[in-house]
């Protein structure tokens, strides 16, 4: 009997033991992992940062989804210099002279995994962007089926498209005017900017209008509703590219901590707004796409009648964005999941470019008048290429993507096998080696407002750019760098030259003013205007 009560004790003894251990020993190994990553025998502890990051990834994700990373690791970069460890395996360089290694020669290094969290979904399936592909050989076949699209030739041959848009927009901006200086209320030309945004990239591409521009005229006409209050209404877009660019609070989570965040996050904010919105949009890519599978089946030899005469009366064009994927071999489903990607971004993107180039012109009126001047100077209506070769109006531009912050954050790549040596020389030519594995990346929001290579960089000066230096050319990167820049870059450059040339000629800003005296962001991936609102009013 006291054989058993002593086997008893000494079970219960190693139990109990044996629970502790497995108790204390995640806890320890956290101590010891932080100890390891703030001590010498780091392969990153000559790289100068604060406590907490050398510590947690999570100091980073936390940044981020409060929507200040882009500030504050810019803030780092002031206390410790141009390079700046920012993670447990992660580095910031805010020296442009490291851009080319990074994102350029070579093809530039490969994006981590956790871009694949900006996967897009299609019914049942989960596929990747020609944006968060990290596998470039993946990648490749897609970008190259549709990358004829965005030529300068291309858009050249159909510029009239995107002037349909633009002039259109002008159309709507001067009815917002009457508005506002009829009623005094505001008039928010962030909504404005994206509908012009999304029209222009879905007729240019897919050969069929969203219609952004238009979905308020046809509402008044049936409801009889007020110009000011049709004006204020969203665009139906908007609440889907809003929950895209709401990804980028939590995308550097793993993926199943993303997953779990992410449906916590649909649940939470889940309304009918909302779900109207991706139904929507859900249905126009659709519609899209069905439209050019008849078109391509209807150009087989093998094509019945009757989907040739279904063709003919759609009129979707071979050579549309949907069409020349699924040419290429890719899926209805991965197709729509792509033409989704490309709505989003263009509309974000593009929107937030062009709501700022307006927001600085009316708080900058000189700017406005001296552009003006440029434009009623020529003895005629220029064209799309006379366009970008105007000095005045090529600052304009360069100088509103420069400080629109549409993509703040930072543009992380993974160190390639044998690691990476980066002579710094804005810090006394310091080498800095980076293993291989190691996240490096150039933030845009820091290098825009480097004030060493861009003087006064906050302020808004067209004139900077009449005669550029090497460097400002170098580190102005608001569409990315390298084969991974965004591929619709050159679609986005003629909409911005061509909506504020019609802008500044039509003279729809004379008189107009800011709400506000700066446009505050979340700096997520992509930002987002704290408020959803970028006001002018005319008095």
């Amino acid at each position: 009997m006291a054989l058993y009560s002593v086997g008893g004790a000494l079970v219960s003894a190693l139990l109990s033991h044996a629970f502790l251990v497995t108790l204390l020993f995640p806890l320890v190994w956290l101590v010891l992992r932080s100890l390891y990553r703030i001590s010498p025998l780091h392969p990153l502890s000559h790289v100068p940062g604060p406590l907490l990051p050398r510590i947690s990834s999570l100091w980073l994700t936390y940044h981020a989804w409060i929507g200040d990373e882009a500030s504050v690791v810019e803030a780092l970069h002031r206390q410790y210099g141009p390079v700046v460890r920012n993670g447990p395996n992660s580095v910031d360089i805010s020296d442009g002279a490291a851009l080319a290694t990074i994102y350029t020669e070579r093809g530039g290094f490969v994006k981590p995994a956790f871009y694949e969290n900006f996967a897009l979904p299609d019914a049942t399936q989960v596929h990747n962007s020609i944006f968060s592909e990290v596998d470039p050989s993946i990648r490749a076949p897609r970008a190259k089926a549709v990358a004829v699209l965005f030529s300068t030739s291309n858009l050249r041959q159909s510029q009239d498209v995107i002037y349909k848009c633009v002039d259109r927009f002008v159309e709507r901006l001067a009815g917002g005017k009457k508005a506002s200086q009829q009623g005094g209320e505001p008039l928010n030309v962030l909504n404005l900017t994206r509908g012009l945004a999304v029209d222009a990239v879905t007729s240019y591409l897919f050969g069929t209008s969203y219609g952004g521009l238009n979905e308020r005229k046809s509402q008044r006409e049936h409801e009889k509703v007020a110009v000011q209050r049709e004006l204020a209404e969203p665009m139906s877009a908007t609440g889907m590219v809003d929950s895209f660019v709401a990804v980028g609070r939590f995308w550097y989570l793993p993926k199943w901590a993303f997953n779990i965040v992410e449906s916590l996050d649909a649940w939470w904010n889940a309304d009918e707004q909302l779900s109207q919105s991706l139904a929507q949009v859900d249905e126009f890519v659709a519609s899209v796409v069905r439209d050019a599978e008849e078109a391509i089946r209807a150009s087989t030899s093998t094509a019945t009648s009757d989907e040739k005469t279904t063709a003919v009366s759609s009129r979707h064009p071979l050579t549309s964005y949907p069409a020349r994927l699924l040419q290429a071999g890719f899926t209805p489903s991965e197709t729509r999941a792509q033409c989704k990607d490309l709505i989003f971004a263009g509309t974000d993107s593009t929107g937030m470019n062009l709501a700022t180039i307006l927001f600085m012109l009316v708080r900058r009126p000189e700017c406005h008048a001296r552009l003006r001047e440029e434009m009623l100077g020529l003895a005629h209506r220029p064209g799309f290429d006379e366009l970008q070769s105007l000095p005045y109006l090529r600052g304009v531009v360069k100088e509103g993507l420069r400080l629109s912050m549409a993509n703040p954050s930072r543009l992380p790549r993974v160190v390639p096998k044998g690691g990476w040596t980066f002579k710094n020389n804005m810090s006394n030519n310091t080498d800095y080696y980076f293993p291989a594995g190691t996240e490096v990346s150039c933030t845009p929001y820091s290098l825009h407002l480097n004030e060493r290579v861009f003087r006064d960089p906050r302020s808004f000066v067209p004139e900077r750019w009449l005669e550029p230096s090497d460097e400002m050319l170098r580190d102005a990167i608001p569409f990315g760098l390298g084969s991974r820049q965004c591929i619709a870059r050159n679609l986005a450059t003629v909409e911005l030259f061509c909506a504020v040339a019609r802008v500044v000629e039509a003279n729809v800003l004379h008189g107009a003013s800011t709400v506000k005296s700066s446009i505050d962001i979340l700096e997520w991936f992509n930002s987002k205007v704290v408020g959803e609102r970028i006001d002018l009013v005319w008095g």
